[in-house]
């Protein structure tokens, strides 16, 4: 029996509109992460755009985290948190944006800053931070946004400097664009500053790429980190599967960042710093699963508490400056399928106890370092009075 060419035909227009259903989620799966940044763009450009207003560091409100100290020796951590706004309406984050602010306290701070808070007291000030969008591309107005961010970086860490003393060791830590800001921090405000370099336990600068030729004359007073006993030192890495190919592009090619200038330029040729978490050294060695100390994914936890880390979940090798690591076994430590998730941070944080521990012994490190070079400052003796005004003498060494 022949089939009626009415019901071929209606079949036909089916299959076709069924295809076209496919190709056209084929097409929006594969252009997922454009068609995320056309909804994401503020669509004005950044030099007629009034950004949101800032805050006074010296108030309370302006910080997620203050505290105070037990002794002179106490660490002071100060912590700047990744991306948590995406975009839209602004190209740099109110400070009172709900959804933003809610993504650092229940998520960055209990899985990025606590394992730092476990080593000083904790500082997180809140900032104007570059939208996610502002990072998926390399915009004039994009950079703009990130620039603007790191102004109020600058006046934070200002405020912390102030309210810390001048001899207390400090730990820099930041994460995703928290690390840009923190590596900026150490070329225009540490690195200049020797006083203050001796009193920097290391900075940490987490899943943001740092350039190797930084270190050939800006940062050459501040080395990479090449051993757990290292203080003094810049602690770097940004981490992928080796099937992530976007991801490592994206760390190793597209990203811009500081130069030895001051300005910003692509990462690539330049190469990047990796520190192996596992190991905490320098190396290209591999770290198995089993050295593997453990990975935490908190929400909603205070920063000073210490969740159970879930241990042995992956390898993890430096190749090319890239961390490459193997594929978690647990689910709650493996990336989410999310839009533009190879710019996000996830919320876990894959390296929580090696960090942890890591920082831990480095404070306790330059900790005794600074006692010792207390203990043998020879103090000033006045030994004459001229018109009023005392002459000082530093003793030799050799007289103790």
């Amino acid at each position: 029996m022949l089939a009626n060419p009415i019901t071929i035909a209606r079949w036909m227009i089916v299959a076709g509109i069924a295809g076209l259903l496919v190709i056209a989620a084929l097409a929006s799966w594969f252009l997922r992460d454009q068609i995320f940044q056309t909804f994401q763009d503020p669509g004005e450009p950044f030099q007629t755009y009034t950004p949101p207003p800032g805050v006074d560091y010296a108030e309370a409100e302006a910080w997620y985290a203050t505290g105070t100290f037990s002794d002179r020796d106490e660490p002071a951590v100060f912590f700047v948190h990744p991306t948590t706004y995406s975009g839209g309406a602004n190209w740099n984050a109110q400070l009172d944006k709900a959804s933003a602010n809610r993504a650092v306290t229940e998520i960055a701070m209990p899985n990025y800053a606590a394992p730092f808070a476990r080593s000083g007291v904790l500082f997180a000030p809140r900032y104007r931070q570059a939208a996610l969008y502002a990072f998926m591309n390399n915009r004039e107005d994009s950079v703009q946004a990130r620039l603007f961010a790191y102004q109020d970086i600058e006046r934070a860490f200002d405020s912390f400097l102030e309210r810390i003393g001048t001899e207390r060791p400090i730990i820099l830590a930041g994460v995703g664009q928290g690390g840009f800001h923190t590596l900026g921090l150490l070329l225009n405000r540490v690195s200049e500053a020797p006083a203050l370099r001796d009193r920097l336990v290391a900075a940490y600068i987490i899943d943001t790429p740092v350039p190797l030729d930084l270190f050939a004359e800006a940062l050459a007073a501040t080395p990479p980190c090449e051993t757990p006993e290292d203080v003094r030192c810049v602690y770097g890495y940004g981490y992928a599967q080796p099937d992530e190919d976007d991801r490592i592009r994206i760390l190793t090619e597209r990203t811009m960042s500081w130069t030895p200038q001051r300005d910003l330029a692509f990462v690539e040729g330049r190469g990047l710093l990796c520190v192996n978490p596992i190991l905490g050294t320098r190396s290209s060695e591999y770290a198995s699963a089993r050295q593997h100390r453990g990975g935490v994914a908190a929400e909603g936890l205070p920063p000073d508490t210490t969740p159970a880390p879930i241990p042995g979940q992956t390898g993890a090798q430096c190749a090319d400056g890239i961390l490459f690591v193997d594929e978690p076994r647990h689910r709650d430590l493996q990336r989410p399928h999310r839009l533009a998730e190879d710019f996000r941070e996830p919320p876990f944080n894959l390296f929580y106890e090696d960090l942890r521990i890591d920082v831990a012994q480095r404070a306790f490190a330059l900790t005794s370092i600074l006692q010792e070079e207390r203990r043998w400052a020879p103090p000033l003796q006045i030994i004459e009075e001229v018109e009023d005004a005392p002459v000082v003498r530093i003793p030799d060494r050799r007289e103790f």
